[in-house]
């Protein structure tokens, strides 16, 4: 019987558990280390190329390999795969319990994120949601040619994988503007995410707001268990 369900993607970091767990700070903290030791630069000199090529590719490894040709798996485990994750992420009953509330015979929920799978599998089993998700799309290091949000081929490898056609059957939510800006383009229905506390944009970049995980039940009601 052919799956008929929309999808609804998750990005992963600063969504699934909120920015004040800081793992963005300890993440840029071991890509500048990586900049300094690698291409032997100044600790200014690393944070400048750094977002230089966050602004330019949508992630810093994406210019490391195009400029400077490292290994981009060995880049994941000295930089992703080194974060001290288990000793900021924990358990969330109140996530879980939202993932738990929405009607999976409604509509398929999968993960899309820019990093490797690594880093992906072991945030969703840190917060205990691992099982609530049919599938994940990931930024896979291993290719030759790197894809990762916003490029419109990203958003098409993750429909692809998650087994749908129909743009207006795509679902999104983000805390990155550029993502949501991108999807929305491309007829996704896309939430940004603005975790409360931070200054809303003085322009919408989507169609939809959310300044927490569970305002999908207002938002999207039709997917939730009644």
């Amino acid at each position: 019987m052919t799956d008929t369900r929309p999808v609804f993607f998750f990005d992963i970091d600063n969504c699934l558990y909120p920015k004040s767990k800081k793992v963005h700070h300890h993440m840029s903290e071991l890509i500048d280390q990586y900049f300094i030791k690698h291409l032997e630069l100044t600790r200014e000199d690393a944070y400048k190329l750094h977002m230089e090529y966050y602004k330019t590719y949508g992630l810093a490894i994406e210019g490391l390999v195009r400029h400077h040709k490292i290994n981009p798996l060995e880049y994941n485990q000295q930089v992703d795969d080194a974060l001290p994750l288990e000793s900021i992420i924990f358990p969330d009953p109140q996530l879980r319990k939202l993932l738990e509330d929405i009607d999976k015979t409604k509509v398929k929920l999968w993960l899309f994120t820019n990093a490797y799978k690594t880093h992906g599998e072991r945030v969703v089993r840190l917060l205990g949601i691992q099982d609530l998700f049919e599938g994940m799309t990931f930024c896979d290091y291993a290719e030759p040619v790197m894809l990762c949000k916003p490029h419109p081929k990203m958003f098409a490898k993750a429909m692809s994988q998650a087994g749908i056609t129909d743009f207006d059957k795509c679902y999104f939510i983000d805390d990155s503007a550029l993502n949501c800006a991108k999807a929305q383009e491309l007829g996704w229905h896309t939430t940004h995410l603005v975790e409360a506390g931070d200054p809303l944009p003085t322009e919408m970049c989507c169609k939809y707001r959310a300044r927490h995980l569970e305002d999908l039940r207002s938002l999207f009601p039709q997917f939730f268990k009644t």
